[in-house]
């Protein structure tokens, strides 16, 4: 199975960074948010990798084409001009690394990257949320219910502490409880190759039609997902989850 992640978008929140920088390209922990997003993955089995290209997305390729050389110790013999590898720490992954503009939306991309995708069913996630999830169960449901889609629905935290009164008196403070009790979408979607017949060209927003047609027509289910989720959309975000991960930090299954 292969899991597509979105890391064409220009990140204008996080205009500080993302100026010289594609957002899934900032790093959390000295590795990029999307290399978390893939040892994810990998953790469960999934290792065959389509990563939807846009706004410097060159980067994202030079990233991956020096991989292996970065995880491996070597030897320059610059007299000689020989060059030796002695060992690799690198992940067993495979990635397709796929041009769709800079101005595609998100369903386009994942249109765009059509005949990577189609033979099977496939994972689809944002290149910015971090998570728990398992992927397993998520597969499992998925197959279990037999629609086209399956998307992952959390609870995020709500932004502000909460108090609980009596008169002036503060009877529980809670600090950034879950939301407003509403699920919202997470990403990690599972997609049928059917997903194809609700995208129709680049400027298709898959979470605006496809997902409405597709829950009109049934074929969209949601997996709940009450552990950890996270999305990086601030510099207050990254600075958050920094802090998480050098502590202990709850997305690390792997």
């Amino acid at each position: 199975m292969k899991a597509a992640i979105l890391a064409g978008g220009l990140g204008t929140r996080l205009s500080e960074e993302t100026s010289l920088i594609p957002k899934p390209m900032i790093e959390i922990g000295g590795r990029p948010i999307l290399w978390h997003i893939m040892k994810t993955y990998s953790h469960f089995g999934i290792n065959d990798f389509v990563i939807l290209l846009g706004y410097k997305g060159h980067l994202i390729k030079q990233y991956f084409h020096d991989y292996y050389i970065h995880q491996s110790d070597v030897t320059i013999d610059l007299a000689k001009n020989s060059f030796e590898i002695h060992s690799s720490h690198s992940e067993p992954w495979k990635i397709t690394l796929v041009d769709t503009g800079l101005d595609t939306q998100t369903g386009g991309r994942v249109l765009r990257a059509q005949k990577y995708l189609e033979r099977e069913a496939f994972c689809l996630t944002y290149g910015d949320g971090l998570s728990d999830i398992n992927i397993i169960d998520l597969l499992d449901f998925h197959r279990k219910n037999g629609k086209i889609v399956t998307v992952t629905a959390v609870q995020p935290e709500g932004r502000f502490g909460s108090l609980t009164l009596n008169g002036p008196e503060v009877i529980k403070f809670n600090e950034k409880p879950k939301g407003d009790g509403a699920w919202i979408n997470g990403g990690y979607f599972v997609c049928n190759p059917e997903v194809f017949n609700y995208l129709k060209d680049d400027k298709t927003i898959l979470e605006n039609y496809p997902l409405q047609n597709l829950a009109l027509d049934n074929e969209l289910v949601a997996y709940r997902h009450s552990g950890f989720w996270k999305p990086m959309d601030t510099l207050r975000d990254r600075m958050t989850l920094e802090e998480m991960w050098r502590s202990c930090p709850p997305w690390k299954v792997w």
